[in-house]
């Protein structure tokens, strides 16, 4: 068949597949992929990425039912390394850096006032934001893909829209990384808004010294809070990182409401953080929970299996660091909490196998990160047994075909977790549930989904996988 044929295929197939897949898959491992060969009901594409082949099986169903609508006949898909095809593609992503790096680089000496700011770094201390966190180096999955595109919202229209923004979520899950990513996206394309990053112990820590100051010399308390308010007042943008700290301390608690108030209506922006949603704060005064509450609450899960491999994988591509399927799968199941810890686990070895010049294997990765094979080890059974347990039914309910609205709402969590929680496939995970695999398939989408907007799920998901890694 003529590649001119074989590529116009392939592109109808890319945009049925566009809706289907999940953003953050498809662009990563299904947009790269080259059209190679059509023959026999086998079309064939090539894959620069090794790591690609895995992660596209998942996808093998989806792909081949998109072909063959296209094609109007039964096709199989195969996909195949090609090593020339990842050189050329290494070659063009250095490429792409570079220029990248430099328009960056050209923007900001552009926009921002060299009188004000001396290079970078200044720019960095100034507004206390860290250059690394931008909206570009965000790895957007199932889990924060909400949280992403309300903060990508905000940074385009500050004080228009959601406001305040509450960003919430476990420890390394990327609050900072967005809230920073808003500072710095604003700070790039409105440089004459005033931006203020600072964590809320910060905050604390300058009001307490402001009134400590006051009460020095008489007559200076009322100077000294006068500073210390128009620090935080007279800005257009503050983001406050960690604010549940705040929490029982009644003359901060009163300052940040005030400061809330003032900027507020003054059509300000003002976005918070937290390792969890207003509601939660039992010590905290109704008056502050509720102006928390009456812009956007946004929440951040555990990334998914996929999520985590994807953020490996970029990590290694802008590192320069060869990493292999194996290593990227292995590390993305065992450090399946938080991207925080994914991260430090990639930095130590990173470095480990480069000072000792020695190749990352999974061998020599369990070495660094002192794996121990005995640990707790999460199987499809004891999540089923957790998750009845849970909501109160009987594993043999999970596993039978009653679809009574608890027992299939338990089913399909039970399901969820163990794909992400486990390296089983879906036929594996199928058996388990007496189910084939494309129910398993569809299970586990339908909860990717839901934790999207439903708050109850996502609480539940969350509690059962702290109870399933204790």
């Amino acid at each position: 068949m003529e590649d001119e044929l074989i590529k116009k295929i392939w592109d109808d197939v890319l945009v049925i597949l566009k809706d289907t897949i999940m953003a953050t898959t498809y662009e990563t491992w299904i947009l790269p992929l080259v059209p190679h060969s059509f023959e026999d009901n086998c079309f064939c594409v090539l894959s620069g990425q090794n790591l690609a082949i895995q992660i596209i099986q998942k996808h093998q169903a989806q792909i081949s039912k998109a072909l063959s609508e296209i094609c109007k006949r039964d096709v199989y898909f195969k996909v195949l390394y090609d090593e020339d095809l990842h050189k050329k593609l290494e070659k063009e992503r250095q490429k792409v850096k570079k220029e990248e790096e430099k328009e960056f680089i050209k923007n900001l000496e552009k926009k921002l006032n060299p009188s004000k700011f001396d290079g970078l770094k200044q720019m960095q201390s100034d507004c206390k934001l860290n250059l690394k966190y931008k909206f570009e180096n965000f790895v957007v999955g199932s889990n924060n893909k909400f949280a992403y595109a309300v903060a990508a919202a905000v940074a385009k229209d500050p004080g228009k829209q959601y406001n305040p923004l509450f960003i919430y979520g476990g420890s390394g899950l990327g609050k900072t990384h967005l809230l920073q990513a808003i500072g710095h996206d604003i700070l790039f394309k409105k440089s004459k808004l005033k931006v203020k990053y600072i964590k809320a112990e910060e905050f604390i820590n300058d009001l307490v010294n402001s009134i400590a100051k006051g009460m020095d010399k008489a007559g200076d308390k009322n100077k000294k809070m006068n500073e210390f308010r128009n620090k935080y007042r007279c800005v257009d943008v503050l983001l406050i990182d960690d604010i549940q700290l705040i929490e029982g301390k009644v003359r901060t608690e009163e300052e940040m409401f005030n400061t809330f108030e003032s900027l507020h209506n003054s059509g300000k922006q003002i976005v918070f953080t937290s390792d969890r949603p207003p509601e939660k704060f039992e010590n905290t005064p109704d008056r502050l929970k509720t102006r928390f509450q009456m812009g956007l609450l946004a929440d951040i899960q555990v990334p998914d299996l996929e999520t985590r491999m994807a953020i490996l994988k970029k990590l290694s591509i802008d590192n320069n660091i060869r990493m292999s399927s194996d290593v990227i799968e292995f590390l993305a199941s065992v450090y399946n909490k938080n991207v925080r810890e994914l991260e430090g686990a990639f930095n130590t070895i990173s470095a480990y196998t480069s000072i000792n010049q020695i190749p990352i294997t999974v061998d020599i990765v369990k070495k660094i990160i002192n794996f121990n094979e005995k640990r707790k080890t999460v199987t499809i059974d004891g999540i089923i047994d957790i998750v009845s347990s849970f909501y109160n039914i009987s594993p043999e309910d999970i596993k039978s075909t009653n679809r009574a609205a608890k027992t299939a709402y338990a089913r399909q969590a039970a399901i969820y977790l163990a794909k992400e929680m486990t390296a089983e496939s879906f036929p594996c995970i199928g058996e388990h549930f007496n189910r084939k695999h494309t129910t398993i398939m569809y299970s586990h989408q339908k909860v990717k989904t839901d934790l999207l907007t439903d708050r109850h799920l996502s609480q539940d998901i969350k509690e059962l996988t702290e109870k399933i890694n204790s």
